[in-house]
């Protein structure tokens, strides 16, 4: 069997390409009440966010990552590792790791949860695989739900570079509960 080459180039101007589709519709930044979130189910929630009719995560602009697809338990979200992101040994450092995967994570939850349930995130375990630094010049958090139950929902996600190589992986278990 031969083995496929990926060609980081052609990926990272696919990925660029989505990232723009994205933007160009995208809410801007912002929460919204609590009214409007028990009014909607997860699916519509991201249908209209992506439409730009509900705000977009804030956190995004603070760790330069957006949200790219979100439907049916999976999630995939970019970001741009940079130096603005580093630790004090030179590399990404692993809050943005967990902020990015979290985000895929629960959101791919979230597109499951019907109106009026809510969720928060109970408990995220991240296993950082290689060191990110401002080389890499964007990767993705790709996440797909495991479970969504009445009480409980888990979820994988994996923080990918565009040659194809693992940098992270995490699992979450969030608690869904009733909004009111």
């Amino acid at each position: 069997m031969d083995d496929v080459k990926i060609d980081a180039t052609d990926v990272t101007a696919t990925w660029e390409a989505d990232e723009l589709q994205v933007r160009a519709t995208l809410g801007s930044a912002g929460v919204i009440t609590p009214d409007k979130m028990v009014s909607i189910n997860g699916k519509a929630f991201f249908d209209a966010m992506f439409a730009g009719h509900l705000p977009s995560p804030p956190i995004g602009e603070t760790l330069d990552f957006i949200p790219i697809q979100i439907k049916d338990g999976s999630a995939i979200f970019q970001g741009r590792p940079s130096q603005q992101h580093y630790n004090p040994l030179g590399s990404v450092h692993g809050g943005w790791f967990c902020a990015i995967l979290d985000s895929a994570v629960a959101c791919a939850i979230h597109s499951t949860l019907p109106t009026g349930k809510g969720y928060t995130t109970l408990e995220i375990k991240v296993n950082m695989i290689r060191a990110l630094t401002k080389d890499i010049p964007l990767v993705r958090a790709e996440a797909n739900t495991i479970h969504v139950g009445r009480q409980t929902a888990t979820a994988e996600g994996r923080i990918v570079g565009p040659d194809g190589k693992l940098y992270a992986h995490a699992t979450t278990t969030c608690l869904v509960f009733e909004m009111k």
